[in-house]
């Protein structure tokens, strides 16, 4: 596995940008007033509920070629109960699509059982210093995260508490935008693949060397016991919702997690590095006769090397999706169509 910076590592994390398998530990919240609140079962009868007021978020995307009409969508990996159901436009492109693709197949049994073992404690591997070992367990016990995490590998707890540090802010793992979109094609019978593999993933992610891993749980219990990781999940939550794609283009700029040339290295890596792959998925999907769907994480939608960007330089007719007002403000209730933003293929969002 690849040496990792830990700032910039953990800090894509809690940007809540990067997926992460937080298989049952978001639900694991001990009943104490200063916890945050338990995330809540959502059933059909919920989501019929929240389907009637559910508004557009996010950023999407047109994909036109050979006649035959894809989408691209940006998300985030965490939310709130009633962002679990699309709004209107995203929802009919669902519909109209004949596959969702995600980052990971996420109903795959086989896709959790290969994350749930990566991100397993390793036998025998070498303890964490004793002061950063406390330290970690403070954070374990302030999360409300119940005692089952320790079984995760030492860099994948920290990982694990600064993807859930949003939910003092209500933004929670349980409710991620990727996790509900699989839930809502298969309820429709649209068939989900994943675009990489965990493999794929976690070779990024994690390291096997001792001083690596110490490092990475460091960076992830700084901001935690400042407190500083809530807000910021919030407001990068509150850039995707109302889909600010000139903010999320100017990331690098206010992330203070580009700092030096290993963490500029390391960003390009894990996600343009990723993108000319996620770009092929999609493309060989739709070229192999298939309407698609493809959700990825928001921050691939941006920049030259940014999906959108990359479709167009393949010969797809790439239109930015103008959620409509009404839409946005009533949900469902809003009857009007969404206005297509062209981007040829000699453009790149950067320049719209």
């Amino acid at each position: 596995m690849r040496r990792v910076p830990a700032r910039l590592l953990g800090r894509l994390v809690r940007g809540c940008l990067l997926a992460l398998p937080l298989w049952g530990a978001a639900a694991a919240v001990h009943a104490r007033p200063a916890c945050p609140p338990a995330a809540q079962a959502v059933d059909a009868q919920a989501l019929q509920e929240i389907a009637r007021t559910a508004q557009d978020r996010g950023l999407l995307w047109r994909l036109t070629q050979g006649g035959r009409t894809s989408w691209l969508y940006g998300t985030l990996h965490v939310g709130q109960r009633g962002w679990v159901v699309p709004g209107p436009t995203v929802r009919d492109a669902l519909r109209g699509a004949d596959v969702l693709a995600l980052e990971l197949n996420l109903l795959d049994p086989a896709v959790a059982q290969a994350l749930a073992q990566a991100m397993r404690a390793q036998p025998g591997a070498p303890p964490l210093p004793a002061d950063v070992a406390r330290r970690l367990a403070a954070q374990t016990q302030a999360a409300c995260v119940d005692d089952s995490v320790n079984a995760l590998r030492p860099d994948a707890q920290a990982m694990t508490l600064a993807a859930l540090a949003g939910r003092h802010q209500g933004f929670d793992p349980a409710y991620g935008i990727d996790a509900w979109l699989a839930v809502l094609a298969s309820s429709i019978g649209k068939p989900v693949v994943g675009l990489e593999t965990p493999a794929q993933q976690m070779r990024e992610l994690l390291s096997d060397d001792p001083v690596q891993v110490a490092d990475t749980v460091r960076s992830a219990l700084e901001p935690l016991e400042r407190g500083e990781v809530g807000p910021q999940v919030a407001m990068l939550a509150d850039v995707w919702a109302q889909g600010r794609l000139q903010k999320l283009q100017t990331y690098p700029d206010w992330c203070q997690c580009m700092d030096t040339a290993d963490e500029r290295a390391l960003y390009q890596r894990l996600v343009d590095g990723r993108n000319p792959g996620l770009a092929r998925g999609i493309a060989a999907e739709h070229q192999g006769g298939r309407s698609v769907f493809a959700a990825v994480g928001a921050l691939h939608m941006v920049g030259p090397q940014g999906l959108p960007a990359l479709l167009a330089e393949q010969g797809f007719r790439v239109e930015r999706v103008s959620f409509p007002p009404a839409a946005r403000a009533t949900g469902p209730a809003a009857q009007s169509r969404p206005k297509p933003q062209p981007l040829p293929p000699s453009k790149t969002p950067a320049t719209q």
